[in-house]
């Protein structure tokens, strides 16, 4: 009877995420009300509050499970066997596009912005982890400003690949990445 009520309470859960997601598709999250929420997941409102304290609470909650999920990626990706950027950056572009509606959702105006910071904190974690390696020839201050520079302009990339469809494979995004990191925006040959 304890999995038939554990097997109910993530259930609920998760049509309460689903609703508050399909509803963001639409508009931000500072429009949606609860009862919106409880309508659409058709779970009244006392069965919503026994699970989050408000609408923001459900948010953060989605958010947070997307960064579990996006540290434990990272924590399994071999860095020893692949040290290569073009593999990392290949390898979380698999995990982005794995859950593609919900980032999508999620760095739209429609979300929170504060996920954003999550994803940019969560990867320059394990990044800035492997500037302690001897090879790296720059400044702990120089190597961390430099991260997040990089991050944002790749959550920018990904943002953008996101909202227009996902032309280009993984492999393809990641390989013009790369490229962007290495050669440097302010490099590149825009004459043509």
């Amino acid at each position: 009877m304890v999995k038939k009520l554990d097997r109910r309470k993530r259930y609920t859960r998760m049509a309460l995420k689903n609703s508050l997601m399909e509803l963001l598709s639409e508009k931000p999250i500072s429009s949606i009300t609860i009862k919106e929420i409880c309508e659409h997941a058709d779970i009244n409102r006392s069965t919503f509050y026994s699970h989050y304290a408000d609408q923001y609470d459900l948010l953060t909650n989605i958010e947070d499970e997307i960064i579990d999920e996006l540290n434990q990626a990272l924590l399994q990706y071999d860095y020893t066997q692949a040290k290569e950027v073009l593999a990392l950056i290949k390898y979380l572009l698999d995990y982005v596009f794995s859950r593609h509606e919900h980032f999508r959702i999620l760095f739209s105006d429609h979300g929170n912005k504060r996920f954003t910071h999550k994803v940019m904190q969560a990867a320059q974690t394990h990044i800035m982890s492997d500037f302690n390696e001897p090879e790296h020839k720059m400044s702990e201050t120089a190597a961390k400003y430099m991260t997040i520079y990089s991050i944002s302009g790749s959550i920018t990339v990904i943002e953008y690949w996101l909202e227009n469809g996902m032309k280009e494979s993984t492999d393809e995004l990641a390989k013009i990445i790369t490229e962007i990191s290495n050669n440097g925006a302010l490099h590149a040959n825009l004459d043509g």
